[in-house]
């Protein structure tokens, strides 16, 4: 029986109503991706619209991690929601950077960042009624 070298492990904080932090560590891969899918889907049915991933501690993610943030993304922009990816190790952001991922998902180094571009980011616009005649 063989063991993970990085068994995955994700630590889950809701730092205000709105918004997740899940703290990742180990390798993000074929293996261990959809626990974390498990754990997004799960914040999503609770209201959360804004996904905070602290990806410091993920030494390794192929592409099912990336799909995974990346399906993740498609799904709150329906609820004018975001991802946000914190602090990748230089061997993930390499990866992020040459698949075009860290153009469409903010890459930030902190929380208070990531919450920070949270809130400057414009919601859905509404369409505007004038009520001058």
């Amino acid at each position: 029986m063989s063991v993970a070298q990085n068994p995955l492990s994700i630590k889950v904080e809701v730092p205000r109503e709105d918004a997740v932090l899940l703290t990742v560590e180990g390798d993000l891969d074929m293996d261990t991706a959809t626990e974390l899918q498990h754990h997004l889907a799960n914040q999503l049915h609770h209201g959360r619209r804004h996904f905070l991933l602290d990806i410091s501690g993920v030494p390794f993610m192929d592409s099912s991690g990336m799909n995974i943030v990346l399906r993740a993304y498609q799904e709150v922009r329906e609820v004018s929601g975001g991802v946000y990816v914190i602090s990748p190790t230089p061997a993930v952001q390499r990866i992020l950077d040459l698949t075009g991922v860290s153009i469409t998902v903010p890459i930030v180094g902190s929380v208070e960042e990531a919450l920070a571009t949270a809130d400057a980011r414009p919601a859905s616009p509404e369409p505007h009624v004038s009520t001058e005649d």
